[in-house]
């Protein structure tokens, strides 16, 4: 009887549980989760292209070894589900590719337009706009995508894009010493695991190795958390916002 109410008491390992238990060397384990999680790699990169994508697609390989690379990197203080961070890592790497073959297409019909009329032409022009306006479009939905991601961790700590938008400090020099404490806060392991486990800003241990006042902490309380998401996490875009804010 006691043994039954232990396995009813026992709690159902999670998805993250499980990755956690592959970077520990569970090879099997690694390779049944993949092949289980198939349909959502799938789905992600249809997503991306726009069309139904099966297991024979180019895309669908890019896509399964971007979540291969996930499992890998997953940890806790990314501040996110393990789907969530995979589906970020799954769209950049199938757009990423999708970008390297429209280059290459576009690099093989200028060569060949070259090839035929011996000198560069107003169509090989025409070509090096399109593959301007492409890049700038990919460029686009990555930054989205990224944003769409950044988002959905805000939520698990109580925060919006929106509000985060609202009550950024108003000024340079106070947005910059809000990102500074960020930087102290991911320095240190305790502060950072009490931070994604909890949810909440360690303020008062915070206080004791930074400049600013605890006030200025707790009014800039949502930044610090937003920034600190930020420089923990696989964020290209995002981090140049910040590296331009301290350069400022």
């Amino acid at each position: 009887m006691l043994s039954l109410l232990f396995k009813l008491g026992k709690k159902k390992p999670t998805l993250e549980d499980t990755v956690l238990q592959i970077q520990d060397g569970d090879q099997q384990m690694q390779n049944t989760l993949i092949d289980q999680y198939k349909p959502f790699v799938a789905k992600t990169v249809s997503s991306v292209c726009k069309r139904y994508i099966d297991e024979r697609d180019d895309e669908f390989s890019i896509g399964l070894i971007a979540f291969n690379e996930a499992i890998e990197k997953y940890s806790t203080e990314k501040g996110s589900s393990l789907l969530a961070f995979a589906e970020l890592i799954i769209k950049r790497k199938v757009i990423d590719y999708i970008r390297k073959e429209a280059r290459n297409a576009q690099t093989v019909n200028i060569d060949l337009q070259e090839h035929e009329e011996g000198e560069a032409s107003q169509s090989k022009i025409e070509a090096d706009l399109s593959i301007e306006e492409h890049q700038k479009l990919i460029e686009q939905e990555q930054r989205r995508e990224e944003i769409i991601y950044f988002q959905k961790v805000l939520q698990e700590f109580g925060l919006s894009f929106s509000e985060l938008m609202e009550q950024s400090p108003k000024h340079m020099d106070a947005r910059q010493n809000a990102i500074k404490v960020a930087q102290i806060l991911i320095e240190h392991d305790e502060l950072k695991r009490i931070l994604f486990t909890k949810k909440q800003l360690p303020v008062k241990q915070l206080e004791t190795l930074v400049s600013v006042s605890r006030k200025t902490i707790e009014r800039n309380r949502k930044y610090i958390i937003a920034m600190t998401i930020i420089l923990s996490g696989d964020y290209i875009y995002l981090k140049d916002y910040i590296r331009g804010v301290l350069q400022s």
